[in-house]
Order: structure tokens, then C-alpha cells, then sequence
């Protein structure tokens, strides 16, 4: 038998610097019932200048490690989760690595998108069980800002900066565990959700440093038909693996990125809005470190209590997709 496992800790980290809508609307033609309407987002968390991902990564590490009692020194994996590295190479894992002076740890990033640290929770998962590694540390961490174009209303709106961590290590006698997790990909889909320019099909350029090729591109509409099925499909997976009924689930916790596709998914998995986790007014999309803000929140909250059956939920670019039941 594999072994089971555990989240030790969590941890999350936001900016200091909040945006609200009305801060937005003196950049682009916008409003806070125009917004707050379309996606249920007030405001979001901005990184400082001189902030990176890297470091807002280490932060929520820190907190993760803190609570799980176990220290850096004896972490053997770093996983982070970013569409938004402080570099294309090397990894931001590398530099939280030497951050938090992890130095016997393998670090390595995953590019998912909102998915990504269900998809660095499942990875991590396996590595435990098969014995490969003790103690994981997963972390989702964004600096959107940066990648985001703050002329264009329809997506600076959404986004925002922030990291989430946790702490895998086996499960002992009596503990909760990861129950299952599925992953999913749709590479016909990638026109989707991107950042067209700054990679080696469209590098920038003084010729087209212009365009804003290196910001977020989204077709809404079609994002959204996708987002609620996969979503659906995936969670009700997990569920289904894990032996669950809806009403033995006492938290959902959906990727933040809109209120409609977060009432939709509700519908569909048939668990009340009182079980669903949303934190998104307050910080808006911020892709991978979302769910792992919000899993935090809702631990440190005391929403999530021991022997809690929870499901998190997440899509993102690539199209991708990801999923997970935890035994608390």
C-alpha cells in the first residue's frame, strides 16, 4: 500500500497594497457596480515594485512551514506553481529554495495556470507515496500585475498578486489525507487564455515592445463555457474516487476567478452556498496561488475542522484543469 498523505500547514501571503475598483477606474472607462456585477471582485492585492514573485512565495512558505512544524532544513521537494516567474530561468523554486534555505531540496516550477497548485499537489502527492521523497513544500504564487494590461477593462479588472503554500509529509495513525486528485488538459484550447508575446514564438522586441504582446489575453465568454464543465466534471472525479456524497462535504473551495462560475459550479455539484469558500472579492484572480490563499484562509478561519471531507476545485490556460478531495 502507498502511503497516505497529509497537508501539515498552510500558509498564504498578500501584498500590502490594495486596489478597489474605484482605484481602477481612474486608469480605465470602468466602475465598481460595473465590475463588482460581472465577477463579484470589490478590489485586489498590487506587489510592491521592488516585490517579486519569489518573494511572495517565500513568505506564504514561511507561514506554511511555520504551522507544520516542520523546518525548511528537512523539506526535500519545492514545488512552486507560476505563469509569472521572476525569470524564464532559472526556476522561482530556486530562489525560494535559497530563501528559506531549504538546501537539500529538489526545486522545480510547474506553468498550469489557476490549476497549477492542484496540479503541484498532485505531483507532490505521488512522490510521497512512492517514498521518493519525505516532506513537500507546494506553493501557487502570482505577480499578475506585472503581466497584466492596464489599458484593456476586461482583464486588468481581474487580477490581482498573492501566494499560497503547503506542506505535504505522510499521514500518521489518525490523521486526515488526500483522498484523490485528477488533472486535465485541453491543448486545442490554448487561444483561449494567454500571454502571446515574450516566449520564443514572439519574443520581445524594440519593434513590438509596443503592443503589449506580454500581457494577459482572454475571449471571456468561451473561458467560461469550458471553465463550469471541466470544473464540474473534474470535482465530481475526485468525489467519485473518493467515495463521497455531496452532503458528507463540508467545504468546496473553487478557483476565485468569477462569482457566476462559482454559483454555477455550486449548482452543479448540488452542495448550498454556505459550504462554498469564496474569498474572491477581496483579491480577485490571482491563478495559481488562489485556491492555496484560500485553503489557508478557510484552515486558519477555523472553516475547516478535523475529519472534514473537502473538494478544491480549479481551470486555468492551456486549457487546464484540476481537482482534489481531502480528508481534513
Amino acid at each position: 500500500m502507498p502511503n497516505a498523505v497529509t497537508i501539515a500547514g498552510t500558509g498564504s501571503y498578500l501584498p500590502e497594497k490594495v486596489m478597489t475598483n474605484d482605484d481602477l477606474s481612474k486608469i480605465v472607462d470602468t466602475n465598481d457596480e460595473w465590475i463588482f456585477s460581472r465577477t463579484g471582485i470589490r478590489e485586489r492585492r498590487i506587489a510592491a515594485e521592488g516585490e517579486f514573485t519569489s518573494h511572495l512565495a517565500t513568505k506564504a512558505a514561511e507561514k506554511a512551514l511555520e504551522q507544520s512544524g516542520i523546518p525548511a532544513e528537512e523539506i526535500d521537494l519545492i514545488i512552486v506553481a507560476t505563469i509569472t516567474p521572476d525569470t524564464l530561468t532559472p526556476a522561482t523554486a530556486c530562489y525560494v529554495q535559497e530563501n528559506l534555505g531549504a538546501s537539500k531540496a529538489v526545486a522545480f516550477d510547474i506553468s498550469a495556470a489557476c490549476s497549477g497548485f492542484l496540479y503541484a499537489m498532485k505531483i507532490a502527492k505521488r512522490m510521497i507515496e512512492t517514498g521518493a521523497f519525505e516532506n513537500a513544500l507546494i506553493i501557487g504564487a502570482e505577480k499578475l500585475s506585472a503581466f497584466v494590461n492596464w489599458n484593456d477593462r476586461t482583464t486588468c479588472v481581474l487580477f490581482g498578486d498573492g501566494a499560497g503554500a503547503a506542506v505535504l509529509r505522510k499521514s500518521e495513525e489518525g490523521e486526515g489525507h488526500i483522498l484523490a486528485t485528477d488533472i486535465g488538459t485541453d491543448g486545442r484550447q490554448t487561444h483561449l487564455l494567454n500571454i502571446p508575446g515574450g516566449g520564443s514564438a514572439c519574443p520581445t522586441t524594440i519593434e513590438n515592445a509596443a503592443e503589449g504582446l506580454a500581457a494577459l489575453s482572454m475571449l471571456g465568454k468561451e473561458v467560461f463555457k469550458h471553465a463550469v464543465t471541466r470544473m464540474k466534471n473534474s470535482a465530481n472525479e475526485v468525489i467519485a474516487r473518493a467515495g463521497l456524497k455531496p452532503e458528507e462535504i463540508a467545504l468546496v473551495i473553487p478557483h476565485q476567478a468569477n462569482v457566476r462560475i462559482i454559483d454555477a459550479i455550486a449548482a452543479r455539484l448540488d452542495v448550498p452556498n454556505d459550504r462554498i469558500f469564496v474569498n474572491l472579492h477581496k483579491y480577485g484572480n490571482t491563478s495559481a496561488a488562489a485556491i492555496a490563499i484560500a485553503l489557508d484562509e478557510a484552515n486558519r478561519t477555523g472553516k475547516i475542522k478535523p475529519g472534514d471531507k473537502i473538494i478544491m476545485v480549479a481551470f486555468g490556460a492551456g486549457l487546464t484543469w484540476a481537482a482534489a478531495a481531502i480528508e481534513w
